[in-house]
């Protein structure tokens, strides 16, 4: 069924304005601008450092920004943090879950931290563990679960409310392509019912498959926005690219220099690799650009003609691929300490609550029993 927020029908679900943070001196988001409308996936792609985690810490209440406003779901990040922290789940690039726990204890705990009643907590907990296919697993300690396993745990401790609006920062990092491909199965699941997720992630085929709309950005601002269709237009036609035979340095500035006569765009190059990329017009230009090339005295490897992607578009416009970051880890270095992921156990400066549902680990306890909250262990 599609969730109605009150008050969203004249306002996107996610709004933020010349967001500002600095780190010790460093900027990690330089005017940064997003608007998400609602029971949309809205993809935030960027190089390791560009600001994304930063973003949706801002986004979630764990970190107050410098400057700049946001506003989610009609609240205010900041002066209204308490009302909005009980309406968006959050699955950060670590899991938060604890291994002492059971699938099912952790889940109940959350629950109890959103202050749901003790039976409505166990009762959301069996549904969302038969959901993500760990019913079996329920009794087990989160320590014996896999890594697919661990993620889908943590996914599903951010719905423990079923919030409207659900923050996935790189939720994907380190699972195999079997696991990931079933999270993107939830989430597709989760938009048709109407929840807003906002993705950020260095999966181009991720973004590719999920988002409807793409904000990428780099030196904590955004730098195009559009549609999957929209960006792939703004690279050209078709992108030629290039790759070398090992040989003498200069001829990867030979070969620069050949298909600037022929590209549409800038030329990219990867020197180290020996890859030197154009957009051009069409095929047509194949055949000239090789004669200019064996003129030039430039031996090829490997030549490739292929319409735009999403790696082509990131290469344009950030001056490098995707994968040209370490995202092994899943951190987004942008100065705020360690990884930046705040995650529970991570080294970082944020909080622990950066991890699944971060915003209910905020939630005021102080009304529940000893025996409410006995789930949680020593």
């Amino acid at each position: 069924m599609c969730r109605t927020v009150l008050g969203m029908a004249d306002e996107p679900a996610l709004l933020a304005e010349d967001l500002q943070k600095s780190f010790r001196g460093k900027r990690a988001l330089a005017g940064l601008d997003l608007r998400v409308a609602p029971g949309t996936v809205h993809g935030v792609l960027g190089p390791n450092g560009a600001g994304k985690t930063t973003a949706v810490r801002i986004l979630t209440t764990l970190l107050p920004p410098d400057g700049g406003r946001a506003r989610v779901l009609g609240f205010d990040v900041v002066r209204q943090a308490d009302e909005l922290r009980a309406r968006i789940g959050l699955t950060g690039q670590y899991a938060a879950i604890d291994d002492r726990l059971t699938g099912l204890e952790n889940l109940e705990m959350f629950g109890r931290l959103y202050r749901l009643r003790t039976r409505v907590a166990r009762a959301r907990a069996h549904e969302l563990l038969e959901r993500f296919d760990l019913a079996d697993a329920a009794g087990r300690q989160a320590r014996t679960y896999s890594g697919g396993m661990r993620r889908r745990l943590d996914l599903a401790a951010s719905l423990i409310i079923n919030p409207p609006v659900l923050f996935l920062d790189e939720p994907t990092t380190g699972l195999d392509p079997r696991s990931r491909a079933a999270m993107w199965r939830v989430v597709e699941e989760l938009v048709g019912e109407g929840t807003t997720v906002l993705l950020t992630t260095q999966y181009l085929e991720e973004a590719d498959r999920l988002a409807h709309r793409i904000s990428v950005i780099d030196g904590g601002r955004v730098i195009a926005e559009g549609t999957v269709d929209e960006l792939k237009a703004r690279t050209g036609g078709s992108r030629l690219d290039l790759v070398l035979a090992e040989g003498e340095p200069g001829e990867v500035d030979a070969a620069r220099d050949v298909l600037a006569r022929f590209g549409t765009g800038p030329v990219s190059v990867e020197a180290a690799a020996r890859r030197v990329s154009v957009p051009v017009a069409g095929a047509s230009v194949l055949s000239e650009v090789v004669r200019a090339l064996d003129a030039a005295g430039v031996t090829l490897e490997d030549v490739a003609l292929h319409r735009p992607s999403l790696d082509d578009v990131f290469l344009s416009m950030t001056g490098h691929r995707a994968s040209s970051g370490s995202d092994s880890d899943g951190s987004d270095s942008d100065g705020s300490g360690g990884d930046d992921s705040g995650g529970a156990g991570s080294g970082g400066d944020g909080p622990a609550e950066q991890g699944t549902a971060g915003a209910a680990s905020q939630a005021d306890l102080s009304g529940a029993s000893r025996d409410d909250v006995s789930v949680v262990k020593a």
